[in-house]
């Protein structure tokens, strides 16, 4: 294979235009093209009037070393078409199978590679099937009603299904492991896009069915899937997992368990606190949602004339504080919907969500700060372990913004922000919630340092779009949920030192942050797994 890097055409280009392309890199005929793989594609919009798509392929021609002879470029290389390779199975006997908490994607993921080689996992999962729990949220969105087990948070494919589905990650990834996690989405309903394009996503609209038919299939190959079945024990013995406990009265035999219970599984955290389980404290980041008209994203970032087939422009800004403090932009949503993410009572988290079709009014994105256990150390509980200062942080801000908001999502604009008062009445710039919401002041529920951050944050981020520090921009909080407050320590063999058997996998143990790179780490305990015993076949 021969592979090129950086190919520039307009983004109006057609296929024919494409293979006329690599020809003339190539310096070939239309004969000697045998097959092209597209690897990457990104738009280059730094000429608004000429936009490009850029591409990195790997093609197959009928002589590649003369090829390779006749062309001298230095974006223009030989390679393998490589594969990710899943372990050969190992030489240890499993008496029971084993056991998966959670089904987010890391636990998913672990799941679906085990259950196709043999393994016959089971998965328990606190919250309910995804098409239920869609039910479950719409109720919550409509009447304030929340079922703590099945939320945003909780609940199959995990708090990644009521996203914007964006499957990119910057994770560094030598044994394709991301390649063929996308492979398996588009294997069970995504679109072919999301292999190549350098920012793919799905939707929530899409998830639901895709992680449905994921589980059919880890059904048909043996393993089983059981929805309200939370994990509220382990059971040990001479330091190793034994079972586990669920709803406080099923004890299920297991010598293997991933841990897999994403960042929201706070009551999780607490019992693992008690069975001694080693965890650390991490960093994490706090902020609010902004909301901005999307035409003015897409024409800031593509220009006016951009072709509609672009769709909802993304974007991503990052910004350093005079206090050393960066503010960063995170899980952007074009065309998309913020989201009352609660899964606790008296508690208001809010996060971000688009459909497929990206086609809502609003772009949002959260605006956060980073906190580390220095910061949130003040907000420790009496009587709670230390490590858990963080889960105690998000607590009580999540708390201030429930009441703040009277159970609804508190809501305020960026110049009422600066101004440190209410809003009373909306400018051009109409919230895109689901959920209901309410007028309140954002920097009574936030610390000082987070809120100074924002508003000097957000204004610098003007220098880079147009209109971004617009006074009438919507603000919504609290975003508290970024990543887990903490991270469960695993060893060499990714096995807790603490407790031989137990895998820490995904977001909820500190490994991962977001849907890509949480299920690259199911693949990755299930590898482990694979590597030290036999299937059932």
């Amino acid at each position: 294979m021969i592979r090129i890097q950086q190919l520039k055409l307009p983004v109006t280009h057609t296929q024919e235009e494409l293979e006329q392309k690599i020809r003339k890199t190539l310096k070939i005929g239309k004969h000697d093209l045998q097959e092209i793989e597209l690897l990457r594609r990104s738009i280059d919009a730094r000429k608004k009037s000429e936009l490009k798509y850029v591409y990195q392929l790997n093609v197959k021609v009928k002589d590649e070393n003369a090829v390779l002879r006749k062309v001298k470029n230095n974006q223009i290389v030989k390679t393998e078409k490589t594969s990710y390779v899943f372990r050969k199975s190992g030489e240890q006997a499993l008496s029971h199978r084993p056991v998966i908490i959670g089904s987010g994607p890391a636990g998913l993921f672990c799941a679906y590679v085990l259950a196709k080689h043999g393994y016959r996992p089971l998965v328990l999962e606190r919250g309910e099937s995804a098409v239920k729990r869609k039910k479950s949220v719409d109720d919550f969105w409509k009447t304030g009603v929340l079922n703590p087990e099945s939320n945003v948070q909780f609940g199959e494919g995990g708090a990644g299904t009521f996203s914007d589905g964006k499957l990119n990650t910057s994770v560094k990834d030598p044994s394709g492991r991301n390649r063929e996690v996308l492979r398996i989405f588009a294997e069970c309903g995504a679109p072919e896009e999301i292999l190549y394009d350098q920012k793919p996503h799905l939707g929530t609209d899409q998830l639901i069915g895709i992680v449905t038919t994921m589980r059919k299939k880890i059904e048909a190959w043996g393993g089983e899937v059981r929805f309200g079945a939370k994990v509220t024990d382990f059971g040990t013995e001479n330091g190793r997992i034994t079972s586990v406990t669920v709803n406080d009265t099923e004890k299920i035999a297991a010598e293997t368990a991933v841990l897999a219970i994403g960042h929201s599984a706070r009551d999780t955290f607490f019992k693992l606190c008690e069975n001694h389980i080693l965890m650390e404290a991490k960093s994490f980041a706090v902020g609010v949602r902004i909301e901005h008209p999307q035409k003015m994203i897409t024409e800031d970032q593509y220009g006016p004339g951009a072709p509609d087939f672009l769709g909802a422009a993304p974007y991503k800004l990052t910004n350093q504080c005079e206090n050393g403090r960066g503010v960063y932009s995170f899980c952007m949503c074009p065309g998309g919907y913020v989201v009352n993410a609660s899964s606790e009572p008296e508690c208001t988290c809010v996060n971000g969500m688009s459909y497929s079709d990206r086609e809502g009014n609003n772009a949002n994105s959260a605006m956060i700060v980073t906190v580390t256990p220095d910061d949130y150390r003040a907000y420790h509980v009496d009587g709670t372990p230390d490590v858990l200062d963080g889960v105690a942080f998000q607590r009580a801000l999540e708390h201030a913004a429930w009441e703040a908001g009277n159970g609804k999502v508190p809501v305020q604009l960026f110049g009422d922000f600066c101004e440190n008062r209410i809003s009373t009445e909306l400018g051009e710039v109409t919230p895109s919630i689901c959920g209901t919401w309410t007028f309140a002041n954002l920097r009574e529920i936030l610390p000082s340092f987070i809120g100074d951050s924002l508003v000097e944050g957000i204004h610098a981020s003007e220098r880079k779009i147009h209109g971004f520090s617009r006074p009438d921009a919507v603000l919504s909080g609290v975003e508290a949920r970024t990543s887990s407050p903490v991270r469960i320590v695993r060893d060499e063999n990714l096995e807790s030192p603490s407790l031989t058997g137990l895998y820490p996998c995904g977001e909820g143990a500190g490994y991962a942050g977001g849907i890509t790179s949480a299920a690259m780490d199911g693949l990755k305990i299930a590898e482990e797994i694979a590597k030290k015993y036999m299937n059932f076949s």
